[in-house]
């Protein structure tokens, strides 16, 4: 008989152990930036494939968890203009495999470099599906944080000195979900009318109801904001400001530096101390520039053990694979000329994996019928 033992299984989730919002965003940024180190094709859909059972796993039914199919389906499309362009408007790669040639456009000679029409070759559409891919991916994993952490959350979670930029951002990243949540709503509702949800007419029926629901979240918020007294600050003497403005804007100077030297080749050697310079010197700033805000937080979400899983296993996706791409670039980036057909390698590959992670040590969120059913038995009660 197999036993299980009870510290590593995964909980159901409740308000007391809920997972820690920044560290499903620091998970996925990990997959983003291994995705941005190769043009592996193999390697870039076992990334799609990791962040899609993580959110299979683990995504609840709120509504921005219904964001990720938006997201997948954004990165599809951006996959194909990539290689649309590439037929229309040429490629720098040149090729030898011609697969079909289109009428082209003469261009005066300051156009030089742009064509219209032309030959097209089987590599610059394989450098053009990489490129794509490549883009689509970090979408996908952008997508899947979105889908995962609650914005509110993440929101009380942020540094005093950030809470009014960070309020600016999570009402833009529930824009998105909320509009997606409201369109189902009403094609489904249009379809139990027996009413056509395609076509021009029905989008103009949907887009009206749409808009006004945006408007009305937005006035709500607004009253909200208002009532809970945004925008009110502490007096601070001007020495602390001065120095916590130099801190944080140096530190975010040193933060892109470093990040820059991580994803570029040839500044690796110094990108990951400028990047821990960044960090600490944007976290004094931060911690200074807190002393202006006068709001209290009710029950902070707690970092755990199980968020030092999650964000970890991220960044130990994005670590191997920066790491592999010192030793065997060759296997992150196919070669396009000559064309070449990519290979799966098997460490980068097993690194990949290591983002499963969260899929078994998150919270399990509570199934949608359970959740209903309790908010029935609630109603009857009363």
């Amino acid at each position: 008989m197999s036993t299980v033992v009870p510290g590593l299984r995964a909980p159901a989730a409740s308000r007391s152990n809920a997972l820690h919002a920044g560290a499903w965003w620091l998970w996925a940024l990990g997959l983003a930036t291994a995705a941005s180190r190769t043009t592996n094709p193999l390697l870039l859909g076992l990334l799609v494939g990791v962040a899609g059972y993580v959110v299979a796993a683990r995504r609840t039914d709120a509504p921005w968890a219904r964001s990720y199919g938006a997201f997948v389906k954004l990165g599809l499309m951006v996959l194909v203009i990539r290689l649309v362009f590439s037929v229309f408007l040429g490629s720098p790669i040149p090729g030898q495999h011609v697969l079909f040639a289109l009428p082209e456009v003469p261009l005066p000679d300051w156009a030089k470099g742009v064509r219209l029409g032309g030959k097209v070759t089987a590599e610059q559409l394989v450098f053009a599906l990489y490129d794509g891919l490549k883009l689509a991916t970090l979408l996908i994993c952008v997508g899947a944080a979105n889908a995962l952490a609650n914005p509110a959350r993440l929101l009380k979670s942020l540094p005093g000195a950030l809470y009014e930029a960070g309020v600016a951002v999570v009402v833009a990243m529930t824009f998105a979900p909320n509009m997606v949540s409201d369109v189902v709503r009403l094609r489904t509702a249009r379809r139990l009318r027996g009413r056509p949800t395609g076509g021009v007419k029905a989008l103009v029926q949907i887009g009206l109801p749409v808009l006004e629901g945006a408007l009305e979240r937005s006035v709500a918020l607004a009253a909200s904001m208002d009532a809970r007294g945004y925008g009110r600050t502490a007096q601070v003497p001007p020495a602390v400001r001065h120095l916590t403005t130099a801190l944080t804007l140096g530190g975010l100077l040193g933060v892109c530096a470093g990040t820059y030297g991580l994803l570029a080749a040839e500044g690796a050697g110094y990108g990951l101390p400028v990047l821990l310079i960044g960090l600490v010197a944007a976290m004094a700033g931060l911690r200074l520039g807190g002393r202006r805000s006068v709001r209290t937080r009710y029950r902070p979400d707690r970092w755990g053990a199980r968020a030092w899983l999650v964000a970890g296993s991220g960044a130990a996706v994005a670590g191997l694979m920066i790491w592999a791409g010192s030793y065997d670039p060759a296997a992150l980036h196919p070669g396009v000329l000559p064309l070449v057909a990519p290979e799966l390698p098997v460490w980068p590959a097993l690194s990949v994996l290591v983002g499963l992670l969260p899929a078994f040590v998150a919270p399990v969120p509570a199934p949608p019928t359970a959740s209903k059913e309790a908010a029935a038995s609630r109603e009857n009660v009363k």
